[in-house]
């Protein structure tokens, strides 16, 4: 596969047979092989290719009676429009806020709530193709250009807020990052009607962050929310390492 798309599919399984499906993610724009930026629904997929990945999901986590929120992850060709089984993540993911937000599902509390009663709260939407655009960025402290880890104390944190922003992190003005654990530090996610309205409404996300004290890849995710390619969903697994983004300071 030369032109490959990393899309996957939500399902949470009731351990008996059953999965529900909440869609896919497309988590194309990586670095090493990490995602950088998840997004949903994928905007390289047609709605045939849609209905047979998420059948492709559905009938994995049936066949194998599968418990609780769990991912099934493939590779999807752009050039034949094929996709190929990469592997299944049995648990919650990092980019799960882009499936809560446009279907409306709390997919811990959902998870937490299984474990506890066996009941399954998620129902499957009547439409796999969401009515909203969500994408998420991860900030990591890491030089924007290198990936080189940056930790560090953060001296000042302000946080994008509005309609249509969410933000999950567990840091705060003055906290320390360690050198010794994952360097991700926040989330960012915003969800639209449509994805130009996500981009633009990222983007305003973006410039309002301010994290003070350490490098953060804040600076490289507002180069790519401006690279024609990424506008026009022309990026693959292998794009981040081959393209030059200018604007990156």
């Amino acid at each position: 596969v030369q032109a490959a798309r990393h899309v996957e599919v939500q399902v949470f399984g009731d351990g008996r047979g059953g999965a529900a499906v909440l869609g896919e993610r497309d988590c194309s724009v990586q670095r090493r092989h990490q995602k950088l930026i998840e997004e949903s629904p994928s905007p390289v997929l047609s709605d045939q290719t849609r209905s047979a990945l998420v059948e492709a999901g559905r009938t994995l986590a049936a066949g194998i009676d599968y418990a609780g929120a769990g991912t099934v992850e493939f590779l999807y060709d752009m050039d034949s429009a094929e996709f190929f089984f990469i592997e299944m993540n049995t648990r919650i993911q990092v980019e799960h806020p882009v499936t809560e937000v446009v279907h409306g599902v709390d997919l811990v509390a959902a998870q937490l709530w299984f474990a506890a009663t066996g009941e399954l709260l998620v129902q499957e939407p009547a439409e796999q193709r969401p009515s909203l655009h969500a994408i998420e960025c991860r900030i990591n402290a890491e030089d924007p250009r290198t990936f080189m880890p940056r930790p560090g104390r953060i001296d000042a944190l302000e946080l994008p807020g509005g309609q249509g922003v969410r933000v999950d992190t567990h840091c705060t003005t003055g906290y320390t990052i360690s050198p010794y654990y994952d360097s991700m530090i926040a989330k960012i996610i915003v969800w639209a009607p449509d994805r130009p309205a996500a981009l633009r409404r990222m983007e305003r996300a973006l410039a309002e962050l301010r994290v003070d004290g350490v490098q953060t890849t804040a600076p490289l995710h507002a180069a790519i929310l401006t690279d024609p390619d990424f506008i026009a969903s022309r990026h693959t697994t292998t794009w981040l390492e081959t393209t030059s983004l200018v604007d990156v300071p």
